[in-house]
């Protein structure tokens, strides 16, 4: 998964024909960062992957969801309660299920 999210970032970068340095600096990350993360080296946080997105101008749950950070069907249909919860790294999967039934509850829709 790190490799292919990776893999397209370098093919972001290359088709907005913008160099690593370049690109580094937009998203607020090192070059060297970049470069590692461009070969699948590191999970990137939720604040980098927003940045990228930000740059490629793209909507982060895009990404979010090419890294897993939650599945298709809700990205589509995250509100921005739903994606906090979900990109909260101190909730277990438990905890994050539990916390947005509980709201889709109190917003009255079937959970």
């Amino acid at each position: 998964m790190l490799v292919a999210f990776g893999e397209f970032v370098r093919a972001q970068r290359k088709l907005a024909q913008v160099s690593q340095r370049h690109l580094a600096k937009m998203t607020g990350v090192s070059d060297s960062y970049l470069s590692q993360l461009e070969r699948g080296h590191y999970r990137p946080s939720p604040q980098v992957v927003k940045a990228l997105a930000q740059a490629f101008g793209m909507k982060p749950e895009q990404l979010y969801t090419m890294l897993g950070f939650f599945d298709e069907d809700d990205a589509t249909e995250a509100t921005s309660v739903e994606l906090a919860i979900r990109l909260d790294e101190r909730l277990a999967p438990a905890q994050k299920e539990t916390l947005i039934r509980v709201y889709r509850s109190l917003l009255g829709e079937d959970v």
